[in-house]
């Protein structure tokens, strides 16, 4: 495992490939307390934009992960698969990452931020989350997205 984790922070050095993408040496020179407190969101938040269709949640996990428990709103596209899935991620929306905790959902978010996309980690996790959409949330959730 920290091989790969390894590999992925010496690919964030490479130069950008997407028009609005910046290397990690440029976030990084960037990076300041707005930048901080705008990384993140909560189930909360994210349950919000999801009613309102403007966010793509990405669950990192790998697939046995994924396999053996989902959140219906998420797309599985694994960490050590992102580099080449990034076609699937839509441009014009919010892309949060997640993962149970939050460990590989930020370096995925840091990934993507250099890359060019707006994109934030969901910092109680995928466990949060679905603390969050218990009973009458969940239903919520699923009759706004149905529309």
């Amino acid at each position: 495992m920290k091989s790969r984790i390894i590999i992925l922070l010496a690919v964030f050095c490479l130069l950008p490939l997407h028009a609005g993408a910046e290397t990690l040496d440029e976030y990084l020179a960037r990076f300041d307390l707005q930048e901080r407190k705008e990384m993140k969101i909560t189930s909360k938040e994210l349950v919000e934009l999801l009613k309102k269709g403007e966010v793509q949640l990405i669950d990192i996990r790998f697939p046995e992960e994924f396999q053996a428990w989902r959140m219906g709103a998420a797309i599985n596209i694994p960490l050590n698969e992102l580099p080449g899935r990034l076609q699937e991620l839509d441009k014009n929306k919010l892309i949060v990452t997640a993962c149970p905790h939050n460990d590989r959902a930020n370096l995925a978010r840091i990934y993507l931020t250099t890359k060019g996309y707006k994109a934030k980690y969901l910092t109680d996790g995928l466990l949060g989350l679905a603390d969050a959409l218990r009973g009458d949330a969940a239903r919520d959730l699923i009759k706004a997205t149905a529309r």
